[in-house]
């Protein structure tokens, strides 16, 4: 059997799934979730082969799921709005179905995972994956904090860190952990909001309460939450130019 989760906050068309589903009875459906943490609850315990994953829905998108799971299984987008279909191709999404769709419409998307499913495909790297999520996150970031979900509006960061394959989300709240690397996370956000300052280093240019020399040729960066930071020469020029210093 392929293991199936439907995931749509509209009963309705969550229905639609599963009556769409019932021509093929190589697919069962463990559940059906109506948010994007139930949905999260559902895939870590049920690991399913194949998700039908609405786009817009409360608490958290269908792309912000996606990135909380390690190794997502094949989705097929079922939403009623078109403007996202790029960013679900880029996604590496198996079909983006728009609502509503005909059960023929339907059975293309099954036929495209079912050649999937039997001759199995290359999986993309988890770098691959952030950078095409990224696309859609330029305002929030979705971190896990032990067995919770926590969303952080990227205004309320004060500074980022970067430490090896992680970077470390500083914000008046504390400190967290997101997988990611500090190049992906510099192109995804505004450069008029953000700035490197040091190859390990990105910070709110809000939170900036001054800057001070610190040895021969670097300086630091004082922060309103008070912590001191390093700049290095190319971050200084940076900020010169954004600062208009």
């Amino acid at each position: 059997m392929i293991k199936t989760i439907i995931i749509d906050d509209e009963p309705l068309a969550a229905g639609i799934v599963q009556e769409y589903l019932g021509s093929f009875p190589q697919f069962q459906v463990l559940e059906i979730c109506h948010d994007g943490f139930q949905g999260l609850k559902a895939i870590q315990q049920h690991q399913p082969d194949l998700i039908f994953l609405d786009v817009q829905m409360p608490k958290i998108t269908g792309f912000e799921l996606l990135e909380l799971l390690d190794e997502p299984p094949a989705v097929i987008f079922t939403t009623a709005f078109d403007q996202y279909a790029l960013k679900a191709f880029d996604a590496k999404a198996l079909d983006y179905l728009l609502k509503p769709f005909s059960q023929s419409r339907f059975q293309q998307a099954i036929d495209r995972f079912l050649v999937q499913f039997t001759q199995g495909s290359p999986k993309e790297s988890d770098e691959e994956k952030e950078i095409q999520l990224l696309a859609e996150k330029s305002n929030r970031l979705v971190v896990r904090v032990k067995n919770d979900i926590k969303i952080i509006p990227v205004h309320e960061v004060s500074y980022f860190e970067a430490e090896d394959d992680y970077i470390s989300i500083h914000t008046r709240e504390g400190k967290f952990l997101k997988k990611m690397t500090m190049k992906h996370l510099e192109e995804s956000l505004d450069p008029g909001k953000f700035a490197r300052v040091h190859r390990s280093f990105m910070i709110n240019l809000n939170e900036i309460s001054g800057i001070e020399p610190y040895e021969r040729d670097s300086y630091l960066v004082k922060l309103r939450m008070g912590e001191k930071l390093p700049v290095s020469k190319t971050g200084y020029a940076r900020l010169r130019q954004v600062l208009g210093l």
